[in-house]
């Protein structure tokens, strides 16, 4: 098929970029490299632009062929997603409507949406199920929800078939080394640590050690970003038949503390990391672990690649192959 990705240059996009390629589809990657990097994208067609720009979007869904819409264009901090809500409105869920409006013009009616576990906010039971009641916490997860309710209208009035992958702590690398992990600023964990094992001047930040889990430090369910790029793969091969509406936990069912992150890290790096105890950030749940039997039977999908140690060891091969990330002229 010919797949549209918008934000493949980003961490996530990119991998999946990859996924589909091996799978044999033509990619077109749209991405203004704003955050993302230009020796990421591994596409047929490179297109530099923004989805806000509806004659640009139109024109690539015709001109391409475009059969599917993978969706990862987005802001994703949260700390700035407070400090700056109308930002990430106006591209998150504005620029994200105009993307929509576009393709329901050229009759392009499958779309992949990369929602987040940032949805839910804090639930009130775990594991979390995708029919957990969602009340985000921060701007950036209202915007993830407002799309996805966008979706369900567009559904209904449009006939537009969708997939909505709610991400939980995605981590890891590409284990050919082929895409890795390098936002700016980086606010992901294992990147974080491994800079601190690496820099002898670094220390690593622990965000509170007096929530009621068994350690006190919060725990989350970290997924190989190998495995959302197949779980991308296998929406776009489900989709491609059938009028759907659907909304996907992906994670792994299991949870990992702070604590034992760092230890874990220590273990397959073989070296010290400095840690700097810290008070807790508000709104930080103690505990985010999915249920994913519905992706598990729809998808006929399971990770392959989320084992801890295998994170980190995907994650290091790549820093050590690339110790400045990608070094490309967006950048």
């Amino acid at each position: 098929m010919n797949i549209l990705v918008t934000g493949g240059a980003g961490y996530i996009g990119s991998h999946t970029c990859l996924a589909l390629k091996d799978a044999g589809h033509k990619v077109v990657v749209l991405d203004t490299l704003e955050r993302g990097h230009k020796s990421a994208i591994t596409a047929d067609t490179f297109i530099q632009g923004n989805i806000s720009d509806s004659d640009l979007v139109e024109n690539i869904l015709l001109n391409n062929r475009v059969d599917i819409v993978l969706h990862f264009s987005a802001y994703a901090y949260v700390e700035e997603s407070v400090k700056e809500p109308a930002k990430y409105f106006k591209n998150n869920v504005s620029a994200t409507l105009r993307l929509l409006d576009a393709m329901i013009k050229c009759r392009v009616l499958k779309f992949v949406f990369s929602s987040s576990c940032a949805t839910y906010g804090i639930p009130d039971k775990l594991p979390i199920t995708e029919d957990t009641l969602q009340i985000p916490v921060n701007p950036y997860g209202f915007t993830k929800l407002a799309v996805e309710r966008a979706l369900e209208a567009y559904h209904h009035a449009y006939g537009l078939s969708y997939v909505a992958l709610r991400y939980f702590n995605a981590a890891g690398a590409d284990a050919q080394c082929r895409a890795g992990e390098d936002h700016r600023p980086e606010t992901h964990v294992i990147p974080l640590l491994l800079n601190a094992a690496f820099d002898g001047t670094s220390t690593f930040k622990v965000y509170g050690t007096d929530y009621d889990t068994p350690d006190g430090s919060c725990i989350r369910d970290y997924i190989h970003v190998s495995d959302l790029a197949d779980a991308h793969e296998r929406s776009v091969e489900i989709i491609r038949d059938n009028l759907m509406s659907l909304k996907l936990n992906l994670g792994t069912g299991h949870g990992y503390s702070v604590l034992e992150l760092i230890e874990a890290t220590k273990k397959v790096t073989g070296r010290i990391i400095n840690v700097d105890i810290n008070e807790r950030r508000m709104g930080d749940p103690p505990v985010l672990v999915a249920s994913c039997d519905r992706a598990y039977e729809i998808l006929n999908w399971k990770p392959k690649y989320s084992d801890l140690d295998n994170i980190i060891e995907t994650a290091l091969k790549w820093k050590l192959a690339n110790p400045k990330g990608y070094e490309d002229e967006s950048k």
